[in-house]
């Protein structure tokens, strides 16, 4: 199995007992699903969920008619999406050679994704998924701001080396305005 900093995590839960963590919040009444709103605001037909986990994300766009695939390197997390969606495409792939002959209106990296690829391949996992969207698409990313692993302005670097420019920044999923914090929520568009 490829390697990752998510994957040499031994502090992080998996699979079903990940998903609890959600059940809870979703029972004292908390919305767990602000990144679905917050892409369903783009009206896309199709999404691409890279790095899906257990499939939060991509089961309730499915859910609300938006074509959805997603692809994740833990067989483990996967495994669980699978089994909650069986009729969803789901794909067990290192996103630094994904390769889906497919094009998406938005790629989705939520939950810190590109904090937790392995150190030096965010150029080339970046060049894949930009291969995945479609011309006048969107690239979203949602991360934690850990300037010793990701800087902001390096993923700003990386998306703009592939000719995307920046649409819209924010501080959460919720559209709280982005003022530097710990977190951001950034939007880049294809146009060629």
């Amino acid at each position: 199995m490829t390697e990752s900093r998510w994957s040499r995590r031994s502090d992080v839960l998996r699979g079903q007992d990940y998903d609890q963590r959600w059940d809870r919040m979703a029972a004292s009444g908390q919305n767990v699903h602000g990144e679905v709103d917050f892409l369903l605001s783009y009206q896309p037909e199709s999404v691409l969920d890279a790095g899906c986990g257990t499939g939060r994300i991509a089961i309730e766009l499915n859910r609300r008619g938006i074509h959805s695939v997603g692809v994740d390197l833990d067989r483990q997390m996967l495994e669980e999406a699978q089994r909650k969606a069986p009729h969803m495409v789901w794909c067990n792939e290192d996103l630094r050679d994904l390769e889906l002959k497919s094009t998406f209106d938005i790629v989705v990296l939520a939950g810190n994704v590109m904090i937790f690829l392995e150190p030096g391949s965010e150029l080339q996992v970046m060049q894949r998924l930009v291969r995945h969207v479609n011309n006048g698409g969107l690239l979203i990313s949602g991360f934690s701001l850990q300037p010793e692993v990701l800087s902001l302005s390096r993923y700003d670097e990386l998306v703009q080396h592939f000719g995307l420019s920046l649409a819209g920044r924010w501080g959460t999923w919720q559209r709280d305005p982005f003022d530097g914090g710990t977190y951001a929520v950034s939007v880049h568009r294809k146009t060629n």
